[in-house]
């Protein structure tokens, strides 16, 4: 005889699953130890960043180093001016290396955290984020190879 699965676990599973996956996967909940997810409903300091390759082989962005108020709202808009797809994302410079090492094991890895955004050649997107507290921070683009041909920079926030 087969035992059957009560429907109302099967609903409410399914429905643990929904919540989950519209959540977004980083790492420290909602907040980061440097800032949070920005309010779309507030105002905020734009910064436009592009992305770009340099004929030397050489991997950019630029601006590459910037202050910014603690506590200030930041709408990073970010272009791929290149040919080859990059991503910026925001952390710790240790945050950033240890991401980076797991990101050489795994190169395809997917990224839905709201500190960093991965863009394909030509294409543009944003990050909302306010820092809450003072220190210095590293943008990097983390797929393998990047970091290092130059695809990093500096946020000082004050």
């Amino acid at each position: 005889m087969k035992k059957s699965i009560p429907l109302t676990a099967v609903c409410l599973a399914g429905l643990i699953l929904a919540v989950a996956a519209t959540r977004p996967a980083f790492p420290h909940g909602e907040e980061a130890g440097f800032g949070v997810p920005g309010d779309p409903t507030k105002p905020a300091h734009t910064v436009r960043i592009s992305m770009i390759e340099t004929t030397d082989g050489h991997m950019r962005f630029t601006p590459s180093d910037m202050t910014i108020r603690r506590g200030e709202q930041i709408r990073f808009l970010i272009e791929n001016k290149g040919v080859l797809a990059h991503e910026l994302i925001i952390d710790t410079v240790q945050g950033n290396l240890a991401h980076g090492e797991e990101m050489k094991k795994n190169p395809e890895m997917e990224h839905a955290d709201p500190n960093g955004i991965r863009l394909a050649p030509t294409k543009r997107g944003e990050i909302l984020w306010q820092f809450t507290e003072a220190g210095t921070f590293d943008f990097s683009c983390l797929i393998p190879g990047h970091r290092d041909a130059g695809m990093h920079g500096v946020i000082r926030v004050r």
